[in-house]
C-alpha cells in the first residue's frame, strides 16, 4: 500500500510536469521529503505532510480506520441508531409524527433524510440530520439545506399537507462535538442560530420556522444515558483495591506454621 501510495503521487506529478522541487516548494517541504514519499517510505512521515504533498499535485489523501471487517461500521452505526432513537422519542412525546430513513429521489436528487417529522396542527415539516460525531461541517449543513429544499414534495408524497419547514442539526454530545462546531461558530450561528433549550421550546410548541442546532445524549444498550464521543479512559484493575477477604500478597492468608 505505502508503495502504491508513491508510485500514484510520483505518476501524478509527471502528468502534471511538476519537478520534485515544484512539489516541495508548493508543499513547503524538502525535494528529499518527497522523494521519500515517492518511494513508498511514509511509515515515519506526519499525516499533515502526507496531505500538504498530495495537495500541491492536486491530490487528497483519504485515511480509513478499519477493524473486525465491517465492525467499525456497525459499531459507529449503532451509536447513529441511538441517537436517532432518543430524538424520535423526543418528538413523539411532544405530538410529532414521524419516519425514519426517508428515501427520496427527485429532480435528479437522491438521498435520504434520517428523521422527517410532521406537526399537524401547525402543518410544519422539520427534517432532522443525526450526526453521532461532527463531520465535515460544510458538506453536513449543505446537505440539510437541500434536503429542505425538497422537504415540501416529499411530505406531499405521504399525505402531509405542508404549510412550513423547519430544518435541525442532532448532533451526539460531547466535548469534541462541542469543540469541533466552536471551531465553525460564524458559519454555524449564520445557518443554524436556534439553540438548546430554545429549540426544545419549539418542538414543544412549534411556532414559525426553526433552523437549530441540539446536542443530544442518547441511552446506551445497558440504559445509563452517555454523552458520545467524548474522552473515555480504560481503567486497569487496581491489585491494591481487593475485595475484603482477598490476600494482598503472596504470603498473607497462609497459616503461620
Amino acid at each position: 500500500m505505502d508503495l502504491r501510495f508513491g508510485r500514484g503521487l510520483r505518476a501524478i506529478r509527471m502528468r502534471r510536469g511538476l519537478r520534485q522541487e515544484d512539489v516541495g516548494r508548493v508543499a513547503r517541504t524538502s525535494r528529499s521529503l518527497v522523494t521519500k514519499v515517492e518511494g513508498g517510505q511514509i511509515e515515519s512521515v506526519s499525516v499533515a505532510s502526507l496531505r500538504a504533498i498530495a495537495a500541491a499535485v492536486g491530490a487528497t489523501v483519504d485515511i480509513r480506520l478499519r477493524w473486525n471487517g465491517e465492525g467499525l461500521d456497525r459499531l459507529l452505526d449503532e451509536a447513529h441508531a441511538r441517537l436517532v432513537d432518543a430524538f424520535v422519542l423526543l418528538l413523539r412525546a411532544s405530538g410529532w409524527e414521524v419516519s425514519v430513513e426517508v428515501s427520496f429521489s427527485m429532480w435528479g436528487e437522491r438521498g435520504s433524510i434520517d428523521i422527517l417529522a410532521f406537526h399537524r396542527l401547525t402543518g410544519i415539516v422539520l427534517v432532522v440530520e443525526v450526526k453521532s460525531v461532527v463531520p465535515d461541517s460544510q458538506a453536513t449543513l449543505h446537505g440539510l439545506d437541500r434536503k429542505a429544499r425538497l422537504a415540501p414534495e416529499i411530505a406531499r408524497e405521504r399525505g402531509w399537507a405542508c404549510r412550513g419547514v423547519a430544518r435541525l442539526l442532532v448532533v451526539g454530545d460531547s466535548t469534541t462535538s462541542r469543540r469541533r462546531i466552536a471551531q465553525f461558530t460564524s458559519m454555524y450561528a449564520a445557518v443554524l442560530p436556534d439553540r438548546g433549550a430554545q429549540v426544545r421550546r419549539w418542538l414543544r410548541m412549534p411556532s414559525g420556522s426553526l433552523a437549530g442546532l441540539l446536542f443530544l445524549a442518547s441511552a446506551t444498550p445497558d440504559g445509563v444515558r452517555r454523552r458520545h464521543g467524548g474522552r473515555q479512559r480504560v481503567s486497569r484493575p487496581n491489585p491494591a483495591r481487593r475485595p475484603p477477604g482477598v490476600a494482598h500478597g503472596p504470603n498473607q492468608g497462609k497459616g503461620a506454621g
